[in-house]
């Protein structure tokens, strides 16, 4: 029992130390980023040598150091306004945090009961192996070497070590202690301020940011001009999406059997990480059990531009997922980044889709190569599309044909559609919906293009804050592995939610 309760002792001062010793690289808000658990209870987060920090209270105990390094920039002001739309809608990044938070708490666990366990063991092992006789001359010997001078300066020593060691891993003279302010001269350098402070009355901040505090070095007129256009587009943004949201009840969604299937249909999102809250409201309404993505996520497939994946996989918790890259994900950090995070990144192969349904989709040819689904280089589109109907027509004659085939735009499954190989191409890309239009096939089978329209109401390849044309979020139904149906809902610039009538679409026919 004594053991355990040492070990029990050992194991958790270790961890402890680990766990506040430990950090992680991540990308945080487009920013390569250092995370650091904190006992502080707070989250502060380092700006660099021009911004202010920033500290807020996020409750409990544990806090975390988030120390910003480099990223992609093309002007200060796209910089804090890429900042105020992730603050306001920020479980994305939460959740990415929260993750490596707990990856780190877990691995200093584990380390710090091995490390204990392997002390106690080992102690035990030297208590035992010398037998009685030897243990009771050596504390004969060690009694009379403490008795000496040497002795005595030797375990001093230790006991030095021992605090200043324990005082470097405590170190209580860290955050501990309210902000100074000097309200006559303004903010102090170093000082934490309260954010309402530092814009003045001026500018009303809302109630929700209260928390924050901002800390710098010096205060340009610049400076706060820009922390000031942060608060006004936060605000804007949260306040948009919010009513949005609230007015997802009231739309006349079709309500799916109990033999159907439902998900949602995304794409060209381009970086507009608020419409997310928008996209999971209505698959909810609409019965979604699943999510279909066109792809043209971000604007240039940078790893900066991680924090746009992180928030549309946060809010399709739950979701079965599929996805395809589209032209603007150029490289390989979009399709590997979604597949870690636990999408079905579609390359070329028939797979399980919604509903028990067939699913083949690939990357668009013109983002970051063909993919695997095609071996040869410089291909153009038409010949991608060409090698895509042999897929799709090659599994029909192996008796799977294909339900939905998922690209980033619908051209792409023109032939597949033409050779009557497929019974829906779904996609985006041109920002603008239309459909679904129905084609024939040489082999008189039916079929339908959809083309989705772009869900981050984006007009150019970057989308951040308000919508800046319609928005739209499209639910496909599927029943007996088919889709049956699909009812698009679009969102307008000012703020008009609407769902269109639902469109059946005819089961397929073969000629006779």
């Amino acid at each position: 029992m004594g053991l355990a309760v040492l070990w029990l002792v050992l194991a958790v001062a270790a961890s402890t130390w680990l766990f506040l010793s430990s950090e992680r690289q991540v990308v945080l808000a487009g920013h390569d980023a250092v995370l650091r658990p904190t006992m502080s209870g707070k989250a502060i987060i380092h700006t660099g040598p021009v911004l202010p920090d920033v500290r807020l209270d996020i409750g409990g105990r544990i806090g975390v150091d988030v120390t910003l390094g480099k990223t992609e920039l093309r002007s200060m002001d796209e910089l804090f306004e890429r900042y105020a739309v992730l603050g306001s809608a920020p479980d994305g990044q939460r959740a990415v945090v929260v993750e490596q938070i707990e990856s780190m708490l877990v691995a200093a666990v584990v380390r710090g009961a091995a490390v204990s366990l392997a002390v106690v063991t080992g102690g035990v092992l030297l208590w035992w192996l010398p037998g009685s006789q030897r243990r009771a001359d050596l504390g004969r010997r060690l009694k009379e070497a403490v008795r000496t001078r040497h002795g005595l300066a030797t375990a001093g020593a230790g006991v030095v070590t021992v605090a200043v060691v324990t005082a470097a891993i405590w170190q209580p003279w860290g955050e501990a202690g309210a902000p100074r302010t000097d309200k006559e001269a303004g903010p102090v350098a170093g000082a934490w301020t309260p954010l309402a402070d530092f814009l003045g009355p001026e500018i009303p901040v809302p109630d929700e940011l209260g928390v924050v505090e901002v800390r710098g070095d010096a205060y340009a007129n610049q400076t706060r001009r820009l922390v000031a256009s942060a608060v006004d587009t936060y605000n804007g943004s949260r306040t948009f999406y919010e009513k949005v949201v609230e007015k997802v009840p009231d739309l006349a969604l079709r309500e799916p059997a109990e033999d159907e299937t439902v998900v949602a249909l995304v794409s060209d999102r381009h970086d507009n990480v608020g419409m997310d809250s928008v996209v999971r409201a209505i698959a909810d309404e609409g019965g979604a059990t699943g999510i279909l993505d066109g792809g043209d996520d971000t604007s240039t497939g940078s790893d900066w531009e991680t924090f746009s994946l992180d928030s549309l996989t946060d809010a399709s918790d739950g979701l079965d997922k599929w996805a395809v890259t589209g032209n603007h994900d150029h490289g390989p950090t979009v399709g590997d980044y979604l597949a870690k995070q636990g999408w079905t990144m579609l390359d070329g192969k028939v797979v399980e889709g919604p509903g028990g349904s067939t699913l083949l989709g690939v990357p668009d040819p013109r983002t970051s190569g063909l993919g695997n689904w095609i071996d040869e280089k410089g291909v153009s589109f038409e010949e991608a599309g060409s090698k895509l109907a042999d897929i799709a027509c090659d599994s029909m004659e192996e008796g799977e044909p294909v339900a939905t085939l998922l690209v980033h735009d619908p051209a792409l499954g023109r032939e597949s559609l033409d050779r009557g190989c497929v019974t829906l191409v779904v996609g985006g890309h041109r920002h603008v919906h239309s459909g679904p239009t129905e084609v024939v096939g040489e082999n008189d089978q039916v079929g339908w293009t959809y083309t989705n329209g772009t869900t981050g109401g984006a007009a150019y390849a970057f989308a951040m804050g308000k919508i800046r044309r319609t928005a739209e979020v499209t639910l496909i139904t599927y029943a007996d592995g088919l889709p049956v149906g699909v009812q698009s809902v679009e969102l307008e610039t000012n703020g008009v939610l609407t769902a269109h009538e639902y469109v059946p679409l005819e089961p397929p026919t073969t000629s006779e």
